[in-house]
């Protein structure tokens, strides 16, 4: 399994020419296995399409039925062990808690974690691809 960053997510699910040819290749590898969005990223979604920073082609629950019925994926609930994992990330970790979460799950599942933000591909205590 990978677990998909939010904004990996959403471009992938709009075809982004912001995702990289790593990050394309990786997810599509994935389909025919697990391709994990943490419940958190649902949540995130939301919330920027509720202050106008996300628009997306279509009503948001039309927009996740059809986002989390792509193939291979697979929503990841927030379980005590990740809000656990969450408030003990080893080192230096920025403080946003959704961040925090997403980390977290990959973490726990001891998988990849594709994203493009600089603060989590810093991070050694993950696994992340660029």
């Amino acid at each position: 399994m990978i677990v998909l960053d939010t904004h990996i997510w959403v471009w992938w699910v709009h075809g982004d020419s912001q995702l990289t040819r790593r990050q394309v290749k990786v997810i599509d590898a994935a389909e025919a296995d697990l391709i994990g969005v943490s419940a958190i990223s649902v949540w995130e979604v939301a919330k920027l399409v509720e202050y106008n920073r996300l628009k997306l082609p279509c009503p948001l629950g039309d927009w996740f039925d059809e986002a989390l019925n792509y193939p291979g994926i697979r929503l990841v609930e927030l379980s005590p062990e990740i809000a656990i994992e969450s408030t003990r990330l080893p080192g230096e970790f920025h403080r946003d808690p959704a961040d925090q979460l997403i980390v977290a799950t990959a973490r726990i599942y001891d998988c990849r974690l594709v994203t493009s933000d600089s603060k989590i591909l810093k991070y050694p205590y993950v696994k992340a691809i660029g």
